[in-house]
């Protein structure tokens, strides 16, 4: 989003501030309301699709998804259900039975509506599932969504994720789960 906002003489830092974890068509509606955000996006997720350079593991991902089976986790992200397939790749992490990408739902972050429709699809009730999230605007869903948080520090400080517990890496992560 930072070349973006160049090219349209935009304030670069304003909008990375408004853009991370929320949908790039929700991004440029909020920082470019004059632009056509629909055809902007596509430029953007072209872009990224051809980006792979640095795309790793966050610390102990590998070791804890490899701990759990395929139903009992799920991501849900505001990126492309084909960015978020292509970064999971990358990062040579598994891919879960439910992944609801900014593709499947209506209102992205920090509406709800995206960590509700990964519960029902685990059918697991919401106060039950324990998020795991790295922006501001996914932290609020999933409050808003009436679920457990963690805050994971490797895009924004642990100050910027108020009101969560925080955590680096998933080293010394593990999640004991009922069923």
């Amino acid at each position: 989003m930072g070349r973006w906002a160049e090219k349209h003489g935009l304030d670069r830092d304003l909008v990375i501030r408004i853009s991370h974890g929320r949908r790039t068509t929700d991004s440029i509606r909020e920082a470019a309301p004059h632009l056509d955000a629909e055809e902007e996006a596509k430029e953007i997720d072209a872009e990224e699709l051809m980006a792979r350079e640095g795309i790793v593991e966050v610390p102990g991902a590998r070791r804890l998804l490899g701990g759990l089976k395929p139903h009992q986790w799920a991501i849900v992200t505001s990126a492309s259900r084909a960015l978020a397939t292509l970064r999971m790749g990358c990062a040579g992490l598994p891919i879960p039975e439910v992944l609801i990408s900014g593709d499947d739902v209506t209102s992205g972050k920090p509406d709800p509506e995206g960590y509700l429709k990964a519960a029902s699809r685990l059918r697991v009730p919401p106060e039950r599932c324990i998020v795991v999230e790295d922006s501001p605007a996914g932290i609020l869903a999933g409050q808003r969504a009436g679920m457990k948080i963690v805050g994971v520090t490797t895009t924004f400080a642990a100050e910027k994720l108020s009101g969560v517990q925080t955590i680096a890496n998933f080293h010394d992560v593990a999640f004991h789960l009922e069923r």
